[in-house]
């Protein structure tokens, strides 16, 4: 597939013209013309490069690019080892951020909420460039018991700030480092709210607003999103995929 067809049917699976971003989202580093192979990841680290390398990917799809807002311009250092490997191989970078998280069905959010056994009932905010959801689960459970369910869907055990009652039902949620729409779930009169980190005033929001808080990490919560894109690509663009995960304790 040509490099420049891929990324305007994920620009547009995506709706990324619709968002206002901390990142480029889309092409971030041009490789190669034919696209046959991709690898997927959460970061576009040294690592997932070199992994990409060793696995004849032709382009790498991730959640976390490059060329942040307020990052440094200089192409030195670190920024210059990564890039210098994706040009020196011809591989491509493609990044998608707050798209991603976004998607309905696709995204970091809806992902989360599948293997959790969250149902959705509606959007953290109610503009559609922000993102988060709120919903329940099917029955209710005590905070242990979801606290493990965390655990091992995610294969990383939460950090959980007591704050809420002790049976859960409903729920909001925010994958990666969304720990500050904590109050925006609180007015939801939510029981729980879940996301990747954690902040030191995050802690007594949760227990001041009545509500449980599990810190159930960056990565772990945005793993799956970008795996859920790649078998898009294969099952409808007819490409090769493997995600490739570079686990980060974050």
């Amino acid at each position: 597939m040509r490099l420049n067809a891929l990324v305007a049917r994920l620009d547009d699976e995506l709706s990324a013209d619709k968002f206002s971003d901390y990142c480029p989202n889309g092409l971030q580093v041009q490789g190669r013309d034919e696209v046959h192979k991709i690898v997927s990841g959460v970061t576009a680290s040294e690592a997932l490069i070199d992994a990409a390398i060793a696995a004849n990917a032709d382009a790498i799809l991730v959640h976390h690019g490059y060329f942040w807002k307020g990052e440094a311009a200089q192409v030195v250092g670190m920024k210059r080892r990564r890039l210098a490997k994706l040009l020196a191989h011809d591989i491509s970078l493609i990044t998608y951020h707050l798209p991603l998280d976004a998607h309905p069905t696709l995204g970091n959010n809806a992902q989360l909420a599948r293997r959790l056994g969250l149902l959705r009932e509606c959007s953290l905010y109610d503009d559609p460039r922000q993102v988060g959801d709120v919903g329940r689960l099917e029955s209710p459970m005590s905070a242990e018991a979801f606290a493990e369910r965390i655990a091992h869907v995610l294969q990383r055990k939460p950090l959980h700030i007591a704050g809420g009652p002790a049976l859960i039902q409903r729920v909001a949620w925010c994958t990666g480092g969304a720990q500050g729409f904590i109050e925006q779930a609180a007015s939801h009169g939510v029981d729980a709210y879940i996301s990747g980190e954690i902040s030191e005033p995050t802690v007594h929001v949760a227990r001041e607003c009545g509500l449980h808080y599990f810190a159930a990490g960056h990565h772990a919560t945005e793993r799956y999103g970008v795996q859920a894109l790649g078998e898009w690509c294969a099952e409808n663009l007819g490409l090769n995929h493997e995600f490739i995960d570079c686990d980060s304790p974050a």
